[in-house]
Formats: C-alpha cells, structure tokens, sequence
C-alpha cells in the first residue's frame, strides 16, 4: 500500500461512522421526490443540438472512392 496512514484514517473515520449509529434514534420516512419532466428536458436538449449545429456543423458525409 502506497498511503498506509490514509488507509489507517479511513477505516477509523468508517468505523465511528458505523458506530455512531443509536438504536433508538428517531426514524423519518424520506418523502417521495418530484419527478422531473421529460418534455422541458428534451425541448432544450434539441435546441442545445441546434445551437451547437451552428457555432460548429457536423462535417457532410464524403461518398467513399473507389479505386
């Protein structure tokens, strides 16, 4: 191991971590998040591929040679 005193620091910070855990503590069900909405985000996706198309377009396509 490269950082034997970081690893060392680690495992006690994970340990207290764990260990301060109280049996008894008051328990808070988490509330449901919001679900963000698709069609704001995909609207500004398209006009952000607009925008990028117009400060740098995309190459055209080369028919390939034959030879």
């Amino acid at each position: 191991m490269e950082q034997p005193t970081g690893y060392v620091l680690a495992v006690d910070a994970v340990l207290r971590h764990v260990n301060s855990a109280r049996p008894d503590a008051p328990v808070r069900p988490e509330r449901p998040r919001a679900v963000p909405l698709a069609a704001p985000r995909l609207a500004v996706a398209a006009v952000l591929r607009r925008v990028a198309d117009r400060i740098q377009p995309a190459p055209v396509p080369r028919a390939p040679r034959c030879s």
